[in-house]
């Protein structure tokens, strides 16, 4: 079953019906016409007993002796079925915060993550009677979701092209709310968003991956060092050549040596001045 709107009519003329019933059954007492007073006191508190109050953005689900009679969600005084439940839930839109879980990437390095999830119900049936407590199951299949895309992507990639959860934050919460509202839908819960709000490696390994990206970083800094160290040297020899300058192949060699280590060089060069033969 899914969620139907209740029966209902304006609250006010409940409260108009309880002070006519009401009213006419005082005086048939004063008239000492006792049964048929009491009968109608007793037809005005029903009237009076059925006005429920719908407040902004909450809804009344109306229950008949077990029985699910549909929900009432626009707001005001309205007036239901006798001797009927009424249920209220709120309709707004609310965040959950999960607390910081430790889980394994792909790669199996421990992290600590966390998310807040935005949402809301949208089918006060499902919400009510297909789960028993959708805060609850909210709480726990958030988590649960949040473990499994965890465990779907690296930490971070440092030698490879891909997502990771710290390079592509965007993706993974996008994957996280599919992921959430399929496994939510079952509660009559919509996902609105849903951000990761921590993300570090665990604490045992936090300094050893630390070093592991001070490695790459530099690793990745020499690379581009040298690719641009080997593109200058390839343009300072064209330029000789094409200027009339013939180099043998050794001194050719000594100059490409001397170049890149003098520009790949993490330090200043000190120039040398050559006061001898050039051969």
């Amino acid at each position: 079953m899914k969620e139907k709107q209740a029966w209902s009519i304006n609250g006010f003329l409940g409260i108009l019906l309880f002070i006519i019933g009401g009213g006419l059954g005082v005086l048939l007492l004063t008239q000492e016409r006792i049964l048929p007073g009491i009968i109608l006191i007793i037809l005005g508190v029903i009237f009076v007993s059925t006005i429920t109050a719908v407040q902004p953005n909450e809804a009344s689900v109306v229950t008949f002796f077990g029985s699910y009679l549909g929900t009432i969600r626009k707001s005001g005084l309205w007036l239901i079925v006798p001797f009927s439940n009424r249920k209220k839930i709120s309709l707004r839109v609310r965040n959950f915060n999960s607390v910081k879980l430790k889980v394994n990437d792909i790669e199996g390095n421990p992290i600590e993550i966390a998310a807040v999830v935005v949402f809301k119900v949208v089918d006060t049936y499902k919400a009510l009677f297909d789960v028993d407590s959708y805060e609850k199951f909210v709480e726990i299949q958030s988590e649960t979701a949040l473990r499994h895309v965890a465990s779907k992507y690296p930490y971070d990639r440092f030698d490879s092209e891909g997502y990771s959860l710290r390079g592509n934050a965007d993706e993974v919460a996008a994957e996280l709310s599919l992921e959430l509202q399929h496994r939510l839908s079952v509660a009559g819960v919509e996902v609105m968003e849903s951000r990761l709000t921590h993300l570090a490696y665990s604490t045992e390994i936090a300094s050893a991956m630390l070093q592991r990206q001070q490695a790459s970083a530099i690793l990745s800094a020499r690379q581009t060092i040298v690719d641009g160290a080997v593109g200058m040297v390839q343009m300072a020899i064209s330029r000789l050549e094409a200027e009339g300058l013939q180099l043998d192949e050794e001194r050719k060699a000594a100059m490409i040596n001397n170049l890149l280590v003098a520009i790949v060089s993490d330090r200043s060069a000190s120039p040398v001045i050559n006061t001898g033969s050039l051969y």
